[in-house]
């Protein structure tokens, strides 16, 4: 791995996760707080894919580890939010399985010496939707209304449609299987 502004970014993602953990979980903080951080994170996301397409840094390792990292901290906040019981365990389930089947691919392509392919549009909607009810749900600004139910919902399709996408874009690594 080289080491560079883009891979610091997602090191540094995944480095804020049990700090966000903490204070989401932590009664005695303002929800604020762990909004912000979760916010900052989600952010940086943006940051580290336009500066190493920008800077000509895209790498294997930023290839993998860009949306693990993505993964990591948007499975941490939604198994933090069903733990409070502010998302059911269903929704929660589907997207860490659709997550878990995408790195799957990536790993198998991988494996089989072919290219690892970014993150598609569908696969950046259902990023950004996600971390979009995410920062609703952490806030409580909207709990219990047709915003926050929507942005699920559309949050559970767009999982679902990518992973089908992912799915047919690695259809020749499943059939070397």
């Amino acid at each position: 791995m080289r080491i560079n502004t883009p891979n610091v970014l997602v090191l540094l993602r995944v480095a804020v996760i049990p700090v966000y953990l903490f204070l989401y979980l932590n009664e005695d903080i303002v929800r604020l707080v762990p909004l912000v951080i979760f916010l900052v994170a989600s952010i940086s996301d943006f940051f580290d894919g336009y500066l190493a397409r920008k800077w000509n840094m895209v790498s294997n390792f930023g290839k993998l580890m860009d949306p693990l990292a993505d993964k990591m901290l948007v499975s941490a906040a939604l198994v933090a939010l069903a733990y409070t019981q502010n998302l059911d365990a269903w929704i929660v389930v589907v997207f860490i399985c659709r997550e878990f089947w995408v790195t799957s691919l990536r790993m198998l392509a991988l494996e089989q010496r072919r290219e690892v392919k970014g993150a598609s549009i569908w696969g950046k909607i259902k990023t950004t939707l996600q971390m979009t009810m995410i920062s609703v749900l952490i806030s409580g600004i909207f709990t219990d209304s047709l915003l926050e139910l929507v942005l699920i919902y559309l949050s559970v399709a767009a999982a679902i449609f990518s992973a089908v996408q992912y799915t047919r874009d690695y259809k020749d690594v499943l059939i070397e299987l």
